[in-house]
């Protein structure tokens, strides 16, 4: 595996991968990494591509600095993990390099779709985080990119993005690949905020995911799936929000369309904020 620090070292190991006519699948994260982003590489690896995999905590998609402070970072561990899964490039930036003094950069427009739920509760999250992808992809120009279905809010968006640039002429053909939530046998998502958790915090974070699936089991009556959601919701949880929504809007459903619905949940668990969601039907 190769380490890339600048912009320059990305470059020029891209350029001998252009040559050689290979195509690129890219793995944007921001490290600590778990079982959930090696099996985005795995499935890049599988569609085979070149595997390009970032790490890089983007300052702007955190409102409070405590929680930007506190994010985990493990580069050195997050290194072995991708050599030993066979990651081509790693790309581990400075702030500088992303975002370099003087440069005019893209600033996309999460729209309507980023004013609900995950936009309401942390401002300028997803701006930032559509800054920071459309950046990333600008320098790695990948044929594929790869997200998990745990952030569904985030991929929505980074779908919406994609296709409004390459419909302005801004980006040639980019697949965007949303892959399934990784989850420990109890159900729970696998995120890097889980490791922040004690073992009396997980404990109540197990329950979440069996909470959304007592209240999908109830479908299709809509005002059942959320009330028995919230029911068997853990009372340690202190809810953010936990809806039915159309999978593509994110509009709130008082019926399931044939495209399915998803139950999503945002719930802090001590001082660490979860989301997770269900798809159900479709």
């Amino acid at each position: 595996m190769k380490l890339c620090q600048t912009v320059a070292e990305l470059a020029a190991a891209l350029a001998e991968v252009d040559q050689a006519g290979k195509t690129v699948g890219f793995i944007p994260t921001m490290g600590a990494l778990h079982d959930g982003h090696l099996s985005l590489l795995r499935r890049a690896q599988q569609d085979g591509h070149f595997t390009v995999v970032s790490v890089f905590v983007n300052p702007l998609q955190f409102g409070e600095q405590d929680d930007f402070d506190n994010y985990p970072r493990t580069i050195g561990v997050d290194a072995r993990l991708l050599t030993d899964a066979g990651a081509d490039v790693l790309f581990a930036p400075s702030a500088a390099e992303i975002y370099p003094a003087g440069k005019q950069l893209r600033e996309p427009s999460p729209g309507d779709l980023g004013e609900k739920f995950e936009g309401t509760y942390r401002p300028g999250h997803f701006a930032g985080m559509l800054k920071v992808v459309s950046r990333l992809f600008d320098l790695v120009n990948p044929d594929a990119a790869y997200f998990g279905d745990k952030d569904a809010q985030q991929a929505a968006l980074v779908q919406q993005m994609v296709r409004q640039q390459i419909a302005a002429g801004e980006r040639e053909p980019l697949k965007i690949v949303v892959c399934p939530t990784l989850r420990e046998p109890s159900g729970l998502a696998l995120s890097s905020r889980n490791r922040r958790l004690s073992e009396q915090e997980l404990a109540v974070a197990r329950q979440i995911y069996p909470a959304l699936q007592a209240g999908a089991a109830l479908a299709p009556d809509v005002a059942a799936v959320v009330s028995a959601a919230r029911a068997a919701m853990p009372s340690e949880a202190r809810l953010d929000y936990l809806e039915l929504v159309d999978p593509l809007s994110f509009e709130k459903l008082d019926h399931i369309p044939e495209h399915g619905a998803r139950l999503i949940v945002a719930a802090w668990v001590g001082k660490v904020r979860l989301i997770d969601n269900l798809l159900i039907g479709g």
